[in-house]
């Protein structure tokens, strides 16, 4: 992702803001990190990387986070609170166009969320994004393809943590 891509991103913020917050919080309750696999050693690895920004998250926003191994979304987040939608209304348009392509690129706003307020890096997000995706390489081995696409949108990662350094 180039400086070129955000800074167009961030143009586009300002325009559609508020359509983008709708979004996110439509999106909000599928939250990766709210499903968890079943099996034991993935559920280990999950609590040790999800946890504490599910633990963080909670108490930044006031929320419960109930997660499921299920496919099924749980009734607890359905909707997220006031508290989420007054972050991302206080973001600048430069903070929320980089927590949108976060949020694109990890599948979760929570992670979006702890990598915006500098709770994890861009390295943490990048393994906790793709820890399932890791685990099974690990198992199984790991695609050239997949590994491309993986390495790409690490540096996707790394471009944002950039970006909201400048």
């Amino acid at each position: 992702m180039t400086i070129k891509k955000l800074n167009q991103a961030t143009k586009e913020i300002a325009t559609y803001r508020d359509e983008i917050i709708n979004s996110l919080m439509k999106y909000a309750p599928t939250d990766m990190l709210l499903f968890w696999g079943a099996d034991e050693n993935l559920q280990k690895k999950q609590e040790k990387e999800w946890g504490p920004i599910l633990e963080w998250a909670r108490k930044e926003f006031g929320e419960k986070y109930k997660t499921t191994t299920g496919l099924v979304v749980a009734k607890e987040n359905e909707k997220m609170g006031d508290k989420f939608v007054g972050f991302l209304n206080k973001l600048s348009n430069k903070q929320l166009a980089a927590f949108y392509l976060a949020a694109l690129n990890m599948r979760s706003v929570l992670l979006a969320s702890a990598l915006i307020k500098g709770k994890i890096n861009s390295e943490q997000a990048y393994k906790a994004a793709y820890l399932e995706e890791l685990f099974q390489a690990d198992a199984w081995g790991s695609d050239a393809e997949a590994e491309s696409k993986r390495q790409e949108r690490k540096q996707e990662l790394v471009d944002i943590e950039k970006f909201l350094q400048k």
